[in-house]
């Protein structure tokens, strides 16, 4: 008690999200005996994507501000779609974005209590069997303006539907012969009201349970008993749920026989969903992505699932300083996918290990440094945090160069390698243009220039300006690569808003491929570093693909967003 109480008196002292005021408000007022419980409860039917990690910074965060608990729930009701390989996809996401569950549950736990509790339901004649199609069923519950249709089997013996409910679960049944459901109001103006499903049959084996049950709870049946069973005093979700909440409310006033539980349940309290611009949060539909091989996979560094994320090179502490920039509302928005990409940048800005890469390379020859000479150079790893110290890179006649970085004809302001033009190569020498070699079709493929050996950085004298500062590597001393160059998954910046198959919206440039690439060797050495800058290129990591045999990197994000300049 103490330590909530503190918690509570020290964030007061910041600016606080509508959630945590009515948390801290129930916390003072004392209600649940000043105990506060969250939970993160995902269905195991696919991967966690960015949205998820709203909802995961909300539930354990909070619980972890107050000194509450937070328990990770699998919400196992549809042995259609789950399976342990996801469980564990989760688990792993969790831990990667930094916090930690302080139980696991699963719906399934409670199987046995939620049967029993329909039964009773039955028993009171407060729930019947219907034997309706899912087309009949949805046409007799009207609109939010109309009134529904009682189904002709509304009013069924008590001794029937309880025959038939068990029948449901003996596997004599197909699926959607029947359904159990609530006997509420047809008339009420709330369509969740209207009568709604408890129970369906589903004849697949759980991936806990096996074969022993064939009926299985909805989510608005089982949800918020899970929450009172286990304690929870706050279910925190996502704004669609508004209208499920008396819902919610009522079954758990049924479990407990309308006593008063005004100071002892779970309070739901919703917030709105992380959208992002040109991507996708649907599970269906990300499903399919990877199905129909349209991505490489759960972990495409182009799907904004966690462990595409975490595969592209994006840090949790860039995803968890993106959630607390757009924060928590009770309204809808969309998200711009830049301001993402620039949580990143600044994230990765402080950590990012700086290194010298070549993409698409072109020889650049220093025609006065002496043959067969080789120097070696100190380059620092991290100049935001110089106790990570240095690396050798060597400097020869012979190197490698953008060939973005030489033009032949050049406008005024172009202070990269032009023919008369001097330019530093980092951590080495001032170097002067002296012309360039072209192939027979007209393309140059070597460029020439000389060096002042007086100009050697950090060299007595050696800080003559210029206006141009190229990277460069040794071409004895680096190592090919591939590089793997990541844009939008779609053209479009709302691909859910459009009509039409949304595969039709996928970006035909999401993905390039540079496979004549060159890095320093040193990154055959430092294999263990998750973030890497390229200088002057952007922030890359080492690909799952990549071996000591051949270095594959993937592009994080650049240096600065071009992204949006390009595209308006």
């Amino acid at each position: 008690m103490t330590t909530t109480n503190q918690n509570v008196e020290t964030s007061e002292k910041k600016s606080l999200n509508f959630v945590q005021e009515i948390v801290e408000t129930d916390l003072k007022a004392g209600k649940n005996g000043g105990k506060l419980q969250t939970r993160f409860p995902p269905e195991p039917n696919g991967y966690l994507h960015i949205g998820h990690a709203k909802a995961i910074c909300m539930d354990f965060g909070i619980a972890e501000q107050y000194g509450g608990t937070c328990n990770l729930r699998f919400d196992d009701t549809n042995p259609e779609k789950e399976d342990n390989e996801y469980v564990e996809a989760i688990k792993e996401d969790i831990q990667w974005l930094g916090f930690q569950w302080n139980n696991i549950y699963h719906a399934s736990d409670y199987f046995q209590q939620l049967w029993d509790f329909a039964v009773e339901l039955i028993k009171q004649g407060k729930a019947y069997i219907d034997e309706q199609t899912s087309e009949q069923i949805a046409a007799q519950k009207g609109s939010p303006t109309t009134p529904g249709e009682n189904s002709p089997y509304r009013d069924r013996p008590i001794e029937e539907n309880l025959e038939l409910f068990y029948k449901m679960n003996s596997g004599e049944v197909e699926e959607g012969s029947m359904v159990l459901r609530a006997k509420l109001d047809m008339a009420n103006p709330n369509m969740h009201f209207r009568d709604p499903i408890m129970y369906r049959i589903i004849n697949k084996e759980h991936h806990r349970t096996g074969n022993k049950w064939k009926a299985y709870p909805m989510y608005d049946f089982a949800h918020g008993q899970s929450d009172y069973f286990e304690g929870v005093t706050h279910s925190i979700c996502t704004l669609e749920f508004v209208p499920h909440r008396p819902l919610y409310d009522h079954y758990i006033d049924e479990l407990k026989g309308g006593q008063d539980l005004e100071d002892n349940r779970p309070r739901q309290i919703e917030f709105n969903r992380l959208n992002l611009t040109y991507t996708v949060m649907s599970k269906r539909k990300l499903l399919a992505l990877v199905k129909e091989g349209l991505v490489r996979g759960w972990d495409d560094p182009r799907m904004p699932t966690l462990c595409g994320y975490r595969r592209r090179g994006y840090s949790p502490e860039s995803i968890r300083r993106f959630i607390d920039m757009i924060g928590y509302t009770k309204y809808e928005a969309l998200n711009d996918f830049a301001m993402l990409e620039a949580a990143v940048r600044e994230d990765l800005n402080a950590r990012a290990t700086r290194v010298s890469a070549v993409l698409n390379p072109i020889k650049l020859t220093v025609t006065n440094y002496p043959d067969g000479q080789v120097e070696e150079l100190t380059a620092v790893n991290n100049p935001e945090n110089l106790d990570e110290g240095t690396h050798i890179i060597e400097f020869s006649k012979n190197l490698w160069i953008e060939a973005d970085d030489f033009m032949e004809d050049a406008p005024k302001k172009y202070f990269r390698l032009t023919p008369g033009n001097e330019v530093r190569l980092k951590n080495a020498y001032i170097v002067k243009c002296t012309g360039c070699r072209k192939d027979e079709n007209g393309n140059v493929v070597e460029v020439f220039c000389e060096y002042d050996p007086n100009s050697k950085s950090g060299m007595p004298g050696s800080d003559r300006r210029v206006k141009g500062t190229l990277h460069w590597l040794s071409q004895d001393h680096c190592v090919p690569a591939e590089v793997r160059l990541y844009d939008r998954l779609f053209s479009v910046e709302n691909p859910s808003a459009e009509e039409g198959d949304f595969r039709d919206l996928l970006n035909p440039d999401s993905l390039k491929v540079l496979e004549n690439c060159y890095v320093e060797k040193y990154l055959t050495e430092i294999v263990d570093k998750k973030y890497l800058q390229f200088q002057r290129i952007g922030y890359f990591t080492y690909d799952k693909d990549s071996t000591n045999e051949k270095l594959v990197f993937n592009k994080t994000v650049g240096l600065k967003d071009t992204w949006q300049k390009i595209n308006k």
